[in-house]
């Protein structure tokens, strides 16, 4: 084996230098995929960003879902899609057991939209909100025009410079789609972070395509008038009192996202989409029944313009062959009404710090709950309740679970990282 070793040593890869030209700086994110780094180019001194592939569940050979990645992001090419330069590599040596690991090397993005909505000092007009969502859905129609899938639209993936042109990325759980002379296809539903999930897929959807990225790009375009993701109970049912039972927190399995999704977007049946019956958890899930639809009329307190509500309830619509698609959705009136789409730019030159999810504070949303939390103990305490204590304690812990989860650039529900069909 010492010699095999040694040959390890000895090997060349002349189109994969090694990891060393980088100089790593800080780490700006962490999640299932692995790990992002703000490095250096010791030579040049470009700034880029480094992409760890997640080696150490593999026994033998290089991931598929990174195999994957590479040869869809080699293959896109635009200026709202993220550039890959090139992949570097550690030496093999007695260290690291002989076992390289890899880094994909990107254009390096000053912010990502996660990390400017955790900042209340960043402002966006409507015209600036109005060029993050045309920047977005022209990302979108490129990569389905390139028969491209995302699947896993949030705000943690959207990237915006310093210039204000923003950049679609983390195509980890990307993949190419086609319609195979009219046979459904068979892809993975266990896809999208929970948060951003659509409902087709939270029913057992696999014949999909790129309306499940539409739902995506919807919650997001809310979001930048919410700050905070549109699918949770504190949006969909604001809390009238303060009392523990009203503790509010996002969906964390699927029963519970659908309930929520039902609660905003009207109840899943038959006459509002035709063929829901024929998912296959349709029977098994518990919806919920007597919904009207009110997502202009919850968004409305946040979202004062009528254009912008109009085309959020299109990008939301339940059935997805009634969801608008990108290139659609584009040609809607929100985007050539006053005031215009307008440069980004002039209004990130205020902030000199890199805003990313993983380096920011709770939002607003997650510190409520926490106040509410300590509100509801002394309301407990007062009134020796047992049943709000236990009530309390539970929710105690799902705030902890949440956060936890939050933390994480890639917040998706626990068994999508073990599930076999992931890389399908």
């Amino acid at each position: 084996m010492g010699g095999r070793e040694k040959l390890y040593e000895d090997l060349h890869f002349p189109y994969c230098d090694d990891v060393v030209k980088y100089e790593k700086l800080d780490k700006i994110g962490q999640g299932t995929f692995g790990e992002v780094f703000r490095a250096r180019n010791r030579k040049t001194r470009k700034i880029v960003a480094l992409k760890k592939v997640l080696m150490e569940n593999e026994k033998e050979g290089f991931p598929i879902t990174a195999l994957r990645e590479i040869k869809i992001l080699q293959q896109l090419k635009h200026d709202n899609i993220v550039k890959l330069n090139e992949i570097c590599r550690t030496k093999p040596s007695a260290c690291n057991k002989f076992r390289s690991t890899f880094y994909l090397v990107f254009d390096f993005c000053e912010h990502d939209l996660a990390g400017l909505l955790s900042n209340y000092n960043v402002k966006f007009s409507l015209g600036e909100i109005k060029k993050v969502m045309q920047q977005l859905l022209e990302g979108l129609y490129y990569i389905h025009s390139s028969k491209i899938l995302h699947r896993d639209m949030k705000a943690a993936n959207v990237l915006i410079t310093k210039s204000g042109v923003l950049k679609l990325a983390d195509f980890g759980l990307a993949r190419a789609f086609s319609h195979r002379n009219g046979q459904p296809n068979r892809y993975t539903n266990r896809v999208v972070t929970l948060w951003y999930r659509p409902p087709e897929l939270l029913l057992g959807e696999r014949n999909y395509g790129p309306a499940i990225d539409v739902w995506g790009a919807g919650c997001i375009m809310a979001e930048m008038w919410t700050r905070t993701p549109i699918m949770q109970d504190k949006f969909i049912q604001p809390s009238k009192s303060k009392e523990v039972m009203n503790l509010i927190f996002q969906g964390s399995t699927e029963q519970h996202q659908l309930n929520l999704i039902s609660q905003l977007c009207g109840s899943i049946t038959p006459d509002v989409w035709p063929g829901v019956e024929n998912l296959p958890f349709f029977s098994s899930m518990e919806l919920a029944r007597n919904h009207k639809r009110k997502v202009k009329e919850r968004l409305k307190t946040y979202v004062r313009d009528p254009y912008a509500c109009d085309l959020i309830d299109k990008m939301l619509a339940l059935d997805p062959s009634k969801r608008i698609d990108s290139d659609t959705a584009l040609n809607h009136d929100f985007f050539w009404s006053d005031p215009l789409p307008c440069d980004l730019g002039k209004m990130l030159s205020h902030h000199q710090h890199s805003m990313f999810e993983f380096l920011a504070p709770p939002r607003r949303g997650r510190q409520q709950q926490q106040q509410q939390v300590q509100q509801g103990s002394n309301v407990t305490t007062a009134s020796g309740s047992a049943a709000a204590t236990s009530a309390l304690q539970q929710q105690q812990q799902s705030s902890r679970r949440g956060a936890q989860q939050r933390s994480s650039a890639s917040a998706s529900v626990a068994s999508m990282s073990s599930c076999p069909e992931r890389i399908f």
